[in-house]
Order: C-alpha cells, then structure tokens, then sequence
C-alpha cells in the first residue's frame, strides 16, 4: 500500500475510532488473539522500500528472530523441522514468549520434496505447511529457506565423520562423484573447499550439469505454489519472502573465472530464474532474498573471496541482501584468544549495512550464532551479545551516545539455530545403526540451539534470557535514526555493560541504574499506526519506565487509539507483549528511553531525565 494510502486509511480508521468508546478494540480482521485495529495492515506482505522492510502501513519494519530448524538437515522426522505440528505450535510459542521473536527462516529439504526425479511429495509440502502455519498462527513472520550443507548427505558414506543435506539421492547418483573424503579436517566446513565429491557436486549444480538447476527450480516453483494454495490469504500475507539457496559455493572456479565473475555470470541469473518462478507461483510481491558466495565476509584472511553480488546493480524491491555471518576466528580456538568485547563486530555489520545499501535494498543476516558446548563454547556469551550489538547499530556502545546520529539502520537477523529437540536427537548419521547421534545438533557436532525441551516438554533457554529476549523496533512509524539496547547479560556471574549511560546524563544514568535500557530515536511519518517496541519478559509492565517525547511514565496504560504511550500484547496470543508509541505530525523527531532500572522513581527525576535526553537529542538529531 502506497504511503499515502496507508495514511488516508489511518485517518478513517481513526474517525471511526472517535465514534466508539475509548478503549474499544475493533475486531481484528486478521483472526489472530489480541490483535489490534492497526496489525492486519501490518501483516500485509512485506515490502522493500527506501532500502528498508515496509509494513502495509508504510512502517519501517525488522525482523528478529531464528532458524527453525537445523532438525531438517536430519532424517529422524523426515527433513521436517518437527515430529509434528503441536511441537511446531509449541516450538513457535516458545519462540515468541522466551525468545522475543517475531520471525523465523523456516528451513525446507529439497529431498524430501522431490525423492524422486520429477515426482514433488505432496505429502512432504503439506506436513512443511502445516508447521509452517503453527508460527503464522503464532503472530510469527516466516521466511522459507532451501537448505542445503555440503550439497547432500547422499555423497557421504556410513563410516564417515562427516555428512551433509540438501540434494535428493537421484541427483547424486546422476553424478557419479568419486568417494568423499576431507583428509584431516577439523571442522565440518572445511568440506566446502577440500573434499572432492562436494566440489565436484557444487559445480555441478551451478553449471546446470544433468539439468540439476532445472529440476531444483521446477521444485521450488510447486512447492511455493503449495503453501501459496494451502495457506489463507490472512496466512499467507505473514510469509516474508523467500530464500532460494542456503550458503552457496561454486565448487570449483573455471579457468580465468574469479569468485566475483562467478556471481556475476552464474549465481545471479540464477536469483532471475528463482524469481521468475517466485512470480509464476503468486509470490509476485514478495522479495527473494539472495545470498551472496558465502566467503565474502569471512573473517579469516586466507578465506575471504571477493563478493556479495557486487554486480548485479540495483537490487530493487524484488531483492534481499541476506548474508551470514559466524566468527570462524573465535571458533577456531585459535585464531581469536580471550573473548569477544564491545564493538568486536561494528565493522564487519556496518560491511553488511553498507553494501545493502550501495544495492538499494534492505539486508538480513540469515543466521548468526556461536557453538553453546564444546572448546570455545566459553565465548559464547560475549561473541552473541556483541553480534546483537552491531545488529541494533553500526557503533560500539563507548561512542554510541555520542555519535548516535551515525547509528545506521537497525539490521534483521535470525539466529542459528531455535531445536527445541537439542541434546534428544535419534539420528542415524548417514543411515549408520552404529553412529546414533543424541547430543546438541545432532549434526557434524554442532551444538548451537538456543532452546531446548527440559524432562517435563516444556521448552526452556540455554542461553541467558537477557542476550535473546530482547528490545527491538518491530515496526517504526517513519524512520528510525538511532537504536540501542544494554541488555546487561551476562558471562558466568560477571555482568556485561559496554553501553552505560554517560555522565553527562546523570538523571538518566540515575533513572536507569544497574537495569536494562533500550533508546530508540526516530522521526515520524504521519500515519496514525503506533511505533512497537518488544517488550522482554524482564520489562513487565509495573516495572517499565518509559521517558519520550511523549510522556514520562510509570506503567505504562492499556493501549487505546488516544494513548501516545503504551502497552499490549504481541497479536498470537503467546503472551509476549509490546510497547506502543503514538505520534502525531510527519517529519518530527521523537525519542523514547526503555527501562526496567529505577524502582518508583519519582516525578522530579522523571522530569529531570526527560530533559536531559530532550536537549541530547535536539543537540545530536537537530
């Protein structure tokens, strides 16, 4: 919906509103519980504009939240990320109520959908479909994902250390690769550029080889018309888009061919054809979100190649720059000693943020994350806190207060990875009765959950709470300046601060105290929507300060067309809740400060805070 439209339809909906007793919620037309006047707008497809996610009432939007799930690179439940829909319903509410999420990239096998050459499974699509609606249902955004690692388990042999997913067993076998084998590899990636099957196979599906590319295409095409026929249409407009190819490599380079020209010539006509038949399948006005050759952000000098689509000029709407992005240093165990600190990953985001932006759309960061169990696993605290940092902003948290103006756009993300199977797998790895595979990810010994099933089902955090449930700017109404989130986690017993409040701000400083703190600064785009800020499960309302532009206020009031501050629950029903914030008048600048810190703080120190950050934010944001 055009800007302008959406703000006519603001307009009545708010005449009508006037006409009905304050406090009185319209029916949601969209079905979902506690959803408000304003969410079935919201819920509309998403859209690129301004090198950014739109909503259908033209609000910024970013999606937070996780990979559902690395279950489907197993054969125990069928290449599905569940062994059935009420662990899919239970995993999606647990997703939104513990994990603050409000999206997941929902991982497809492409084996399963196609075992045999030709021949879509129905059976497969629809199982994936009705898991897929536990998280629409839910009020959680799902973007599907062609998975695939190592091109296929099928290449590897029952004793080996290693396997893969993606391909069927029919495209292998048209093949015909030599024995897999890594040599003496440490870590399971290293297959991508030593073992020869997986090379071999790479390039094989890249160069079309066996019409590879023709069939996988034919598959993506029925199985997006599938979810496209089997969802509603209320259903279907919380589907993001789509991301044809997980981690893509080209196996081997031909001669004279470079990482760069190999983007250029192979795997961007590629993204053209995946689009085509997103539009032939009715996902017209959803975006493909592409990745670029996997390597061109790595950390590690000798494997970094140079990338990320730099050739094929203006993304447009049509197109999402989605990356990853892991520390292979700090997994190494090696190559980063002691642990990860503030503003460790500011450059290597702000590389995302930028190129995005040189291609005239918006960026995800498909998956993210750091092993919970094994050598390094001491790490984790610090490197995931410090890769949420340069997610909400392209600063460190020493020069955020000062230099906020450069923040830069608060990036979407899903991290890897959300099994609530964690450390309970049955996996024969590559059909082998003597490897049965139980602990963490089931899968090449990865460990990266950030949930799991305790003894009773119900589905607990193996991170801390404060890291993943987190403040973020769902939807801005206008455009979002500046954002930051302390959220105080924690390594072991020891507290992590890298964005303490200034001195210079001392009845802020004052106000927040040792509590968590989120500052989001934004300018207005006139429409009548609410600004919607997460609210964790640390920020119940009686203990939620809020300090705006807007008000200055203690418990925060039910929301109501009429309340410039407020609170409600996440549309779905899983008891997650958010922060509302009216403002009226396009192109003003608004901020507003987050805090569960200062227990019944008083009016003076309210006042003396509201100050304090009005005169900050007319001195930083004019």
């Amino acid at each position: 919906m055009p800007i302008l439209r959406a703000r006519l339809f603001g307009v009545l909906v708010l005449l009508t509103g006037l006409l009905t007793a304050a406090g009185t919620r319209p029916a949601a037309a969209d079905g979902l519980p506690d959803s408000l006047w304003f969410d079935q707008p919201a819920a509309a497809t998403l859209t690129v504009a301004n090198g950014r996610f739109t909503d259908g009432l033209g609000r910024e939007v970013v999606l937070r939240g996780y990979n559902v799930s690395g279950e489907t690179k197993l054969e125990e439940n069928g290449g599905l990320p569940f062994a059935s829909v009420a662990d899919a319903v239970r995993s999606a509410r647990a997703l939104r109520a513990l994990g603050g999420g409000n999206s997941v990239r929902f991982l497809l096998s492409w084996a399963h959908a196609e075992p045999v050459r030709g021949q879509v499974d129905d059976a497969y699509l629809a199982a994936a479909t009705d898991q897929m609606r536990a998280f629409l249902d839910a009020g959680v955004r799902v973007f599907p994902d062609f998975h695939q690692d190592l091109y296929s388990r099928h290449l590897f042999n029952p004793g080996s250390w290693y396997s893969g997913d993606g391909a069927p067993k029919w495209a292998v076998t048209a093949g015909g690769y030599p024995q897999e084998s890594c040599g003496i590899c440490l870590f399971w990636g290293q297959n991508i550029t030593q073992n020869n099957a997986v090379k071999a196979a790479q390039y094989d599906f890249w160069h079309n080889s066996y019409g590879l590319q023709d069939a996988f295409l034919t598959t993506a095409q029925a199985t997006m018309t599938y979810v496209r026929e089997h969802l509603t249409a209320a259903e279907f407009a919380g589907v993001a888009g789509f991301d044809p190819y997980n981690e893509p490599y080209a196996g081997s380079y031909d001669a004279g061919q470079t990482s760069r020209t190999w983007e250029r010539d192979l795997l961007w006509p590629f993204y053209g054809r995946f689009r085509a038949r997103m539009d032939a399948a009715g996902w017209q006005d959803k975006p493909a979100f592409v990745e670029p050759n996997l390597f061109w952000n790595a950390n590690i000098s000798s494997q970094k190649q140079e990338g990320g689509l730099l050739d094929a000029g203006p993304f447009g709407s049509r197109y999402v720059f989605n990356t990853h992005f892991y520390d292979q240093k700090a997994i190494s165990g090696i190559l980063m000693w002691g642990k990860a600190s503030d503003g460790q990953y500011a450059s290597d985001f702000a590389a995302v943020r930028d190129r995005a932006s040189a291609a005239g759309t918006t960026a995800v960061v498909g998956e993210f994350g750091h092993p919970l169990s094994g050598t390094v696993s001491d790490k984790a605290p610090t490197v995931d806190k410090a890769m949420y940092q340069a997610l909400d902003s392209r600063l460190p948290g020493s020069g955020w207060w000062t230099g906020a103006a450069s923040s830069g756009p608060v990036l979407s993300a899903a991290q890897w990875q959300w099994d609530i199977y964690s450390g309970r797998h049955h996996e024969l790895m590559n059909d082998n009765p003597d490897k049965v595979r139980t602990s963490g990810d089931a899968w090449n010994d990865e460990d990266l959950s950030a949930v799991r099933l305790d003894d009773s089902g119900t589905a607990v955090l193996r991170q801390d709470a404060r890291l993943l449930d987190r403040i973020y700017p769902g939807a801005t109404a206008g455009a979002a300046l500046a954002f930051t989130y302390e959220d105080r986690s924690r390594d072991g017993s020891t507290t992590l601060t890298w964005n303490p409040v200034p001195s210079t701000l001392p009845q802020v400083s004052r106000l927040v105290g040792t509590g968590q703190y989120g500052l989001l600064v934004w300018r207005s785009g006139g429409g009548s929507a609410p600004t919607e800020l997460h609210l964790p499960a640390s920020f119940p309302t009686s203990a939620t300060t809020v300090v705006s532009d807007l008000g200055a206020l203690v418990s925060p009031p039910a929301y109501t067309s009429a309340t410039p501050v407020a609170v409600a629950p996440e549309p779905g029903g899983t008891g997650s809740r958010r922060l509302l914030l009216t403002a009226s008048g396009p192109g003003t600048v608004h901020y507003a400060l987050v805090t569960n810190g200062a227990s019944a703080p008083s009016a003076a120190l309210l006042d003396g805070a509201r100050s304090e950050l009005a005169a900050w934010a007319a001195a930083r944001f004019g």
